[in-house]
């Protein structure tokens, strides 16, 4: 970008997140009020609770209509409410007006990447509070989120299976915390289910560590190896290369598999902002986002297990993300590979109705 350019950017977006104080990280805000929660016992979040109704049309952020593509997307928004009061419950109401205006917000940068390639589908769910969820150790987490939030999706996904997909190839995206109940959908639901696994294009699971360990103990998940493998896994997070090991409050110590979501490779091969097909960033005030070429470049890390972005400007861009840890980009894992992810999915979408 011109200097000129970079500077109305700059402008922009710090009107952007005056306005807007993105979801997932306005959360972390309130992390150092539970930190002490860690080692307490998890109360059971779930005994006796309901699932969410799916047939009931108003349970759902998208559900899609008009002309039938050949391929749906299945959407999972990420952590899109937070507690303002720590006497609040650790989970929002299906129906919280805070998670029903966000949720929107996000959908419209991150699930937008994939509406030309199928048609989509995204339940509102019941969400665990990030500041409380992320204070835990990283097996108490996985407890909190495959209670209720996992509980709620995966009746969403059986439900859309069993009246929406008619049999149809489908693509999963999630980010964040939609990340991690994908994850859990794929281990619990995916194994049961044979026949609608054999119809999954590919998994895009982002913003959460996908590890060795988790893929070594679901023998049925393969993680991608390609821009063109189909039935995958694809998975990564990213941060500035400035960010120690251990410091990005989302990985915590975990170490995840990464693919490169501009050149696809699994090594550190490099790949430019030149080379990237553009990012979907706020433009003006209103934070209405649109292509902005050349953003981001993307290069694997693999001793910490991320992606990372050393052609942003850190000071302009990411005040905000200094609340989860300086220059972790989290929440914009999706936006900053917008285009590139919108390319690759038609690229095994492809490949899949090839076969």
């Amino acid at each position: 970008m011109c200097a000129t350019h970079k500077a109305f950017f700059s402008y922009v977006w710090r009107k952007f997140l005056n306005m807007y104080r993105f979801s997932v990280i306005s959360s972390f805000l309130a992390l150092s009020c539970f930190l002490s929660l860690a080692s307490y016992e998890l109360p059971d979040h779930s005994n006796g609770e309901p699932t969410t109704d799916y047939s009931i049309n108003e349970y759902w952020l998208s559900l899609f209509s008009g002309f039938s593509k050949d391929v749906d997307v299945f959407y999972v928004y990420p952590t899109s409410w937070y507690k303002l009061d720590p006497a609040e419950p650790d989970f929002c109401a299906i129906d919280h007006p805070t998670m029903l205006s966000r949720s929107k917000v996000v959908f419209d940068i991150q699930a937008t990447a994939f509406e030309t390639v199928g048609n989509l589908y995204a339940p509102y769910y019941r969400q665990a509070d990030a500041a409380y969820t992320l204070s835990l150790p990283a097996d108490k987490r996985w407890a909190v989120v495959d209670s209720i939030p996992a509980k709620d999706v995966i009746a969403a996904f059986d439900y859309y299976i069993k009246h929406y997909n008619k049999g149809k190839p489908y693509i999963l995206v999630g980010h964040s915390q939609g990340a991690q109940v994908l994850m859990l959908l794929l281990k619990n639901y995916m194994p049961e289910h044979t026949g609608t696994y054999a119809r999954m294009v590919c998994a895009y699971v982002i913003g959460y560590p996908v590890t060795a360990e988790f893929m070594s103990s679901n023998k049925h998940l393969k993680f991608a190896e390609s821009a063109e493998d189909t039935g995958v896994i694809v998975s990564y997070n990213t941060q500035s290369p400035s960010v120690a090991p251990g410091a990005n409050i989302v990985l915590g110590d975990e170490i995840g598999l990464v693919i490169n979501p501009i050149n696809w490779k699994r090594d550190e091969t490099p790949a430019t902002a030149e080379e990237s097909l553009g990012s979907y960033m706020p433009i003006d005030a209103q934070g209405n986002p649109a292509l902005i070429p050349h953003f981001a470049d993307a290069r694997i890390n693999m001793a910490k297990g991320v992606i990372e972005c050393s052609s942003v400007n850190e000071t302009d861009m990411f005040n905000l993300s200094g609340k989860m840890g300086p220059e972790v980009y989290h929440s914009f894992d999706i936006p900053f590979y917008y285009y590139n992810l919108r390319e690759n999915a038609q690229v095994r979408v492809n490949r899949f109705l090839a076969k």
